[in-house]
């Protein structure tokens, strides 16, 4: 009865409009005040508590190093570099924005941000060139989801503070994926691109692409401070977190100098509205993840599972299909902090490993910020792109095709999400 109370309640706020986090919260203080024995002094500790986990402390320091890496001019040299090695082939300015999506979500940690960052400069100069405007957008829509694959990922922070899982594996876990993703959307693009015989820019001398590499590097070397840090024993992935935001600190203030002293602290001010409404959300996830298994939903769940006989294969399709439904309706984040309590002790005891589970969900979720009615990416390329917001889920759908067939490649290869953990953690 507890544990119906408290999902009906959960799914009817979320139903009629109200936030994920006022959702998550008010029906699990309601659920332990109605029928369970804790206090609201206790309910408030517990609360308070979930905010104490170690491994959430990267959350705010890679937010901050996402806010001076997008507020500052690394984007800009980050596209002169893709522009510069791939802007002569047919289509060359496409993949060009692709390859920077790439670069830029390896040092911000952002889908959003990847969007507003190449978007901002990409779409305008792929109109300029003779694309279509649609198809800029679907573009940049679509590349900027893998912010959320290619390390350092929030999500991924998330999900591994949750379950417990190693959160450096994961960063290196996501590295294979976020490239082979990288390159099917790459080999669309050439497809396409010869189809429609689109346009290509002159041939970069090999001068050119050593200065734009070089200007680059300062921005592209977080990701190699981050993940051979991580590797090489020297910090942890918390730890891994703050060097990269005095990083980007110094590198937009006083290498490149985008970023003056007097706007730091409006950087500083942008990065905490965004830390205190993801750690708003995931106090109160945390709080509905110990109702669930106090009332031992996981449990349940895995007990009804294994009477259907259902089998490893079955239960990941289904773990999709759940995951993509979800996705449609909420933010990578919520879906993750909502679901995972519950899926993660069935997955265990399936025999899934828990790094190819959490690279699993975090594909569905990028397909879920690209899909209406509530995809991120969809709202955030309209603003950037100027375009209506049924023009730009338009412009996206096709896609799709290519997420949902990595998606499947990745359900299915585990190899692919396991390879490189095993072979530098073993």
């Amino acid at each position: 009865m507890t544990a119906i109370f408290l999902l009906v309640m959960l799914f009817v706020l979320l139903f009629i409009g109200v936030p994920v986090a006022v959702s998550l919260g008010f029906a699990s203080v309601l659920t332990m005040l109605l029928f369970g024995d804790q206090s609201l002094l206790s309910s408030a500790q517990k609360f308070f508590h979930t905010m104490h986990v170690y491994p959430l402390l990267a959350v705010p320091f890679f937010i901050l190093a996402g806010a001076f890496m997008t507020t500052g001019g690394v984007a800009r040299r980050m596209i002169d570099f893709a522009n510069a090695l791939v802007g002569h082939f047919r289509g060359g300015l496409a993949m060009a924005a692709l390859l920077a999506s790439a670069f830029f979500a390896a040092v911000s940690g952002s889908a959003p941000a990847t969007v507003v960052a190449v978007g901002s400069v990409m779409i305008g100069g792929m109109v300029a060139s003779g694309y279509s405007k649609g198809f800029a957008a679907g573009v940049i829509c679509n590349s900027g989801t893998l912010g959320i694959l290619i390390p350092p990922s929030l999500v991924m922070v998330v999900y591994g503070a949750i379950t417990e899982t190693s959160i450096g594996k994961l960063f290196i876990a996501g590295v294979l994926p976020g490239i082979i993703l990288t390159l099917v959307m790459m080999l669309t693009l050439i497809v396409i691109a010869r189809k429609q015989d689109m346009p290509r820019q002159e041939r970069a001398s090999w001068r050119t692409v050593a200065r734009t590499f070089r200007e680059a590097l300062w921005g592209l070397m977080l990701v190699v401070i981050i993940l051979g840090g991580i590797y090489a024993g020297i910090f942890t992935p918390t730890e891994a977190a703050a060097v990269s935001a005095v990083y980007a600190f110094l590198i937009a203030v006083f290498v490149y100098k985008d970023i003056g002293l007097k706007d730091v602290p409006g950087v500083l001010v942008d990065a905490s509205r965004v830390t205190v409404m993801l750690m708003f959300i995931i106090a109160n996830a945390f709080m509905f993840a110990f109702l669930l298994t106090t009332e031992q939903i996981p449990q349940f769940a895995s007990e009804l599972l294994v009477s259907m006989g259902l089998p490893v294969w079955g239960f990941l399709l289904l773990l999709n299909l759940l995951l993509l439904i979800a996705g449609n309706f909420m933010e990578p984040t919520s879906v993750v902090l909502i679901l995972t309590p519950i899926v993660f002790p069935i997955a265990v005891d399936m025999g899934i490993d828990p790094i190819h589970l959490g690279i699993l969900m975090i594909v569905n979720m990028q397909i879920g910020l690209v899909t209406p009615p509530v995809g991120l990416n969809l709202f955030v390329t309209a603003a950037v792109a100027k375009l209506s917001l049924e023009d730009t889920v338009r412009a996206s759908m096709p896609w799709l095709i290519v997420l949902l067939g990595v998606l499947m490649l990745i359900t299915f290869v585990p190899w692919i999400s396991l390879v490189i953990p095993e072979l530098l953690f073993e």
